[in-house]
């Protein structure tokens, strides 16, 4: 998996002043040329904001809830990543080619800026979850230490000042969230919350499903809501990413699905981090409506 000469922990390398993992800007050419379709359903998340959830929310919806159908093959793979790029792994963008399905699901953590032209262009459906910073800003931090791909993420004080300064894979989390947030006005754009999502995982499925034109059948909803509880995809192979090599993601570090709960950050936090950072906080979402509970 490892090329040679290469160290395990390469440096990330800046896209348009975004800082990315190396492989992915390496690949970058692929990602930016990549074609949409009129009829593909872009995924879009900040990392560490319940991608893989609303991933897994929307296939089985497409599958009409049969979970056998779900389990045809790993998330990953039912839902191309667009611009991952590990050597010895089809890239995102190869997966997409080569998919056969009608309606191709897309996954991305890009900032609106950096989103290939061709998904406005084909004005495409788009799905958004946002997560509230501190609590993405601890899980990232454990999904640093174990996905091989990113720097060492060091100690958790210093990891915490580089994620207020936008200085960790795709940026800034206040760039992400309120870029995504603007883009709802002139889109076909469903902006969810994962605190929503965990409150009240049904309400939020039925509004994935009148978004998608679907009645929301009774049933659908409750078998989508049992087979995506963070228990149910907790022990799903093909939900939890232990099928990707060690090399790529080490589960003996931390597991990719750690805890999959709101308000986690107190638990890491001191007293005086969570000062600085609600000031921060405060500074850099000046002059928007978008607002996060940070507890539910």
């Amino acid at each position: 998996m490892q090329p040679a000469g290469e160290t395990p922990r390469p440096a990330m390398i800046p896209i348009r002043g975004v800082p990315m993992i190396k492989y992915f800007a390496e690949n970058w050419g692929e990602v930016e040329g990549f074609q949409a379709q009129p009829d593909d359903l872009l995924i879009s998340t900040y990392p560490k904001s319940g991608t893989t959830w609303i991933s897994e929310i929307i296939d089985m919806i497409y599958n009409d809830g049969d979970t056998e159908k779900c389990k045809r093959d790993a998330i990953y793979m039912r839902v191309p990543f667009l611009e991952f790029a590990v050597p010895g792994i089809p890239t995102g963008v190869e997966l997409l080619r080569r998919g056969h399905a009608q309606r191709r699901l897309v996954k991305t953590h890009l900032p609106v800026q950096l989103l290939p032209e061709s998904f406005w262009e084909q004005d495409c459906q788009m799905i958004y979850v946002a997560r509230n910073p501190k609590d993405v800003a601890v899980s990232y931090y454990y999904f640093y230490q174990m996905a091989k791909v990113h720097p060492e993420p060091g100690p958790w004080q210093h990891f915490l000042a580089d994620f207020m300064a936008g200085a960790v894979s795709f940026g800034s989390w206040y760039q992400h969230v309120r870029g995504w947030w603007e883009k709802r006005r002139e889109q076909r754009l469903l902006y969810l919350f994962y605190e929503d999502m965990k409150e009240d995982p049904r309400r939020e499925i039925r509004k994935v499903l009148a978004f998608l034109g679907r009645p929301p059948a009774e049933g659908l909803v409750e078998a989508v809501a049992r087979h995506t509880a963070f228990a149910a995809m907790e022990q799903n192979r093909m939900a939890n990413y232990s099928t990707l090599p060690r090399s790529v993601m080490d589960h003996s570090v931390s597991p990719f699905m750690r805890k999959g709960v709101t308000g986690d950050w107190k638990n890491q936090f001191t007293v005086a981090q969570n000062e600085r950072f609600d000031a921060d906080y405060e500074r850099q979402m000046e002059g928007t409506d978008l607002s996060f509970r940070m507890e539910i």
